[in-house]
């Protein structure tokens, strides 16, 4: 089917990204996959290249292009290529966003000339031990000492925080007995700052080349200048963007689950059972046929979702809707799509089972299925 949110600008585009994948990833992945970390040289490279900070002003030297179509290009291809660049995607469609809504004039002259160069990695520091997809229970705290505030606190699965040289940290300046939500703030701390600990890189099961690790803050004294936004509306601010990065999750499942089933496809094609290709029994068929449609369903979902975004319509209930319904069959597809590689499946060499590691914490990241669940639950006036 016609993918209504593309055209020729995006085909153009989308070749950019293949050969970038081809000649700067590929040959690196693997290594990156073992070290747990993708080479800084990347995030200046795609950057320089115009591939990812796309919504960067024009006056700062960025390509200032207001869709985010083009961002979903980028991640399709990268996954598409056999690449899962998940790092990237958190500083470009996760965190750039924040600054652009929320930076002041002052702020702007100083990030974004570094942005556009590739110069500064962006990360998001929400999650905490005790919390999970309990926002509102942060309890990183911050208080205000004149013209500095002073940071103390924990964070994890922090993707990105092993590069990054600004991490957006969500701490608590205040507290409300009879609203959990108010006086959470963001803070834009530079990773250089004395008492910024970063911590163990997480042994996962999947997602080896992303770096996700622990964070502490021990002190840190974060300049007022560094506030982004107003003190104590950061719960609004994260509750603005999460439709994107929801969107953003379930573009990256929905390419999982076409490149699950091209590798299936090819898998089923060459291998021969009792002399025959694996293709021909309709077992196989039939399995790839469930598999393909499903996707077809997701895809549907998923350009519905990029336009609204990019037409400022895409609800906080209708990003939770595509992200369950995705992420799900992601797990789905590529579960399938692994049993028709039969025992080669199963073994690490094998792409499918890197996409099938990965796909599992996609109902998890980004607020779990059971969150989704729940949003979606309100949204129907449940």
């Amino acid at each position: 089917m016609k993918r209504r949110p593309f055209n020729e600008d995006h085909d153009a585009f989308r070749e950019s990204v293949r050969a970038f994948v081809e000649k700067e990833v590929q040959p690196h992945y693997r290594q990156w996959a073992e070290r747990g970390l993708v080479d800084r040289a990347v995030y200046k490279k795609a950057t320089q290249m115009g591939l990812v900070g796309l919504q960067l002003p024009e006056e700062f030297g960025g390509p200032g292009e207001q869709r985010y179509s083009f961002n979903a290009a980028f991640i399709e291809e990268t996954i598409l290529g056999g690449a899962n660049l998940g790092s990237l995607r958190v500083h470009s469609e996760v965190c750039l966003p924040y600054l652009l809504h929320y930076a002041n004039a002052e702020q702007r002259q100083r990030w974004f000339p570094q942005i556009v160069q590739g110069d500064l990695i962006l990360a998001l520091a929400m999650t905490e031990p005790g919390t999970g997809s309990d926002v509102a229970g942060v309890a990183t705290s911050a208080r205000l000492e004149g013209d500095h505030y002073v940071l103390n606190g924990a964070k994890t699965f922090i993707t990105g925080g092993a590069n990054a040289d600004r991490v957006l940290v969500v701490c608590r300046t205040s507290k409300q007995s009879d609203n959990r939500r108010a006086g959470l703030t963001i803070l834009v701390v530079d990773t250089k700052s004395e008492g910024f600990v970063v911590g163990r890189k997480l042994d996962k099961i999947g997602l080896k080349a992303q770096d996700t690790v622990e964070l502490s803050f021990n002190d840190v004294m974060v300049p007022r200048t560094d506030l982004l936004g107003k003190e104590g509306e950061a719960f609004s601010y994260l509750a603005h963007n999460l439709a994107q990065e929801r969107l953003t999750i379930a573009v990256a499942g929905q390419a999982s689950a076409v490149r699950a089933l091209q590798l299936a496809v090819d898998y089923a094609r060459e291998r021969k059972v009792f002399g025959s290709p694996l293709a021909g029994y309709q077992n196989t068929k039939f399995v790839l046929a469930e598999c393909a449609t499903d996707i077809a369903a997701g895809q549907a979902l998923v350009d519905q979702a990029i336009e609204a975004l990019d037409t400022g319509e895409l609800t906080p209930g209708d990003a939770a809707r595509v992200k369950l319904f995705v992420s799900e069959m992601q797990q789905r597809v590529v579960d399938k799509c692994l049993q028709v590689h039969g025992g080669y499946g199963y073994v690490t060499e094998y792409e499918i089972a890197g996409l099938y590691a990965d796909a599992r914490v996609t109902r998890i990241f980004g607020g779990t299925s059971e969150v989704m669940k729940g949003i979606i639950a309100k949204s129907i006036g449940l």
